[in-house]
């Protein structure tokens, strides 16, 4: 089974804004597709989408991106671009695990950890989840769920909190695994915070088969629910989006757009081939 995973964000209407700005914050940041729903752009080669959904939710730290950048230089430019109208949720600074790292929150309410690459940490750019109130504790569940669910997944890092670190001994200080090529991290925090997962940013699976459709649908919707057009919340809360791989093409087509969209629109889970008859 071969997919392809990647984030999405979602957007007031300013997806194209926000990509602008992060080509801005990262040298080695590009747009791609632009439409009115949907812009595309990467980061150190790895893909992300802007969606245009408008203003009933906002992304949240509950998952943040970890940038691993090479040196002090493009920290600081980063930093820089991102804090502008943003809030700062930890200084940019020297901690224990990085002479160089901070976390901000840009104005688009993405949520950003920069740090400085080491002999453990690589440069890189991939989404983390933080597990808090509810989900607090379920952090490994969830990672031998999400590693099961894939056929080429791995666990690289796995460190709990020790006794006096701060937190829940044996709660995960942080952990990072990857799925089908997709780096995800993941922490736990048993502080009380005032967010929780939410679809205001979720991860795209995208299936070349109905039967894949069919296997992520049925594993990720289990303990958690469905939602309209090929979105559902696993059992931990975190957000997914289950779509066929032709959906992308179909979707910048004008021709085929307005008549696939009309289809999918009625769906929860897709159906490949109502979705080519839509588009024929």
């Amino acid at each position: 089974m071969k997919t392809s995973i990647y984030p999405c964000i979602w957007y007031d209407g300013n997806a194209e804004a926000a990509a602008a700005l992060y080509c801005r914050a990262f040298a080695d940041a590009t747009r791609s597709t632009c439409t009115p729903l949907i812009v595309t752009f990467r980061i150190k080669g790895r893909q992300f989408m802007g969606m245009n959904g408008g203003p009933s939710v906002r992304p949240n730290p509950s998952i943040s991106f970890f940038n691993i950048c090479e040196s002090v230089e493009e920290i600081e430019k980063a930093w820089a671009v991102l804090s502008e109208d943003g809030q700062v949720l930890m200084p940019l600074d020297q901690y224990p695990w990085s002479g160089k790292y901070g976390w901000v929150q840009d104005k688009f309410g993405v949520s950003w950890q920069l740090m400085l690459a080491d002999a453990q940490n690589t440069p890189d750019v991939f989404p983390s989840l933080m597990f808090v109130g509810e989900q607090n504790g379920k952090a490994k569940q969830a990672i031998d769920f999400y590693t099961s669910l894939f056929t080429n997944a791995s666990i690289e890092v796995l460190a709990r909190y020790e006794p006096g670190e701060g937190d829940t001994p044996g709660h995960i200080k942080h952990a990072r695994m990857v799925l089908d090529g997709l780096r995800l991290g993941a922490m736990e925090s048993s502080t009380q915070h005032n967010f929780q997962f939410n679809w205001g940013v979720s991860m795209v699976i995208n299936c070349n088969t109905q039967e894949e459709i069919d296997f992520f649908w049925l594993n990720l919707s289990e303990g958690g629910k469905e939602s309209q057009c090929g979105w559902c919340q696993d059992a931990f809360g975190v957000w997914w989006q289950v779509v066929p791989s032709i959906l992308g093409s179909l979707m910048t087509d004008p021709e085929k757009a307005p008549k696939v969209m009309e289809a999918f629109m009625k769906m929860t889970k897709f159906d490949i081939e109502a979705i080519k008859r839509a588009a024929a």
